[in-house]
């Protein structure tokens, strides 16, 4: 690895660990059950934002390395992308979570059913076609240089969401305030993007999604 790329890559691994400093802040004393309430939409956002620093730029960095190599200039403008790609998504489930509680479904009844139908997600073709342009972005950068990189980086957003969608379901399932469990989705998301087994974990990682779905369905 080039100088440039070491300072990269350790730019990206030290502002993780900043944005995890910022969640366990934020989220210190706070009700970590799966009903905790996400608050007001500005506090939501901001700690959504951290969120995604801190949970997906681990797994992110062989790919934003690789956009770095190819065009240093694109780098800050293809992050950019990347985040709003997943703050659209996040907005989304923060509107779902609120027409949700409009309705009177109560969060922690829906936890059950959310991690079922996060593992099913696990076994279906687009999860597996999104895994795989994240783990092999290269001919996706070429083919959509184009574009322009703030694009490109929110179009790769978009497959990365489809990637980890399911198992962000799971945080929102299980209690989006936990740090605990935040840990675990991105030990889960990083094994699946950039093991050299990830692929094979997907099945596995799904039916025992499902399975405890199940259970939690019949308690």
């Amino acid at each position: 690895m080039t100088a440039r790329g070491l300072g990269v890559g350790s730019a990206l691994i030290g502002a993780s660990l900043v944005a995890w400093a910022i969640v366990i802040h934020q989220t210190h004393g706070m009700d970590m059950g799966p009903s905790a309430d996400f608050g007001g939409l500005a506090w939501y956002t901001g700690l959504w934002v951290a969120m995604t620093g801190a949970m997906m730029l681990p797994s992110s960095t062989p790919v934003v390395l690789l956009v770095d190599r190819l065009s240093p200039p694109a780098t800050p403008p293809f992050l950019g992308g990347y985040l709003v790609a997943w703050t659209a998504y996040g907005l989304a489930a923060y509107g779902l979570a609120r027409l949700a509680v409009a309705a009177g479904v109560g969060h922690s009844g829906a936890a059950g059913p959310l991690i079922v139908a996060a593992g099913l997600y696990g076994l279906t073709p687009l999860k597996r076609a999104c895994l795989r342009h994240c783990r092999n972005p290269l001919a996706f950068l070429m083919r959509h240089a184009s574009l322009g990189p703030m694009l490109t980086g929110a179009l790769h957003g978009a497959y990365c969401v489809g990637c980890c969608a399911g198992l962000m379901l799971v945080l929102f399932a299980v209690g989006m305030m936990s740090v605990f469990w935040m840990v675990v989705v991105t030990a889960l998301i990083a094994a699946e993007r950039i093991a050299p087994f990830g692929e094979r974990l997907v099945t596995p990682i799904a039916l025992a999604l499902v399975t405890l779905g199940c259970w939690l369905v019949l308690m």
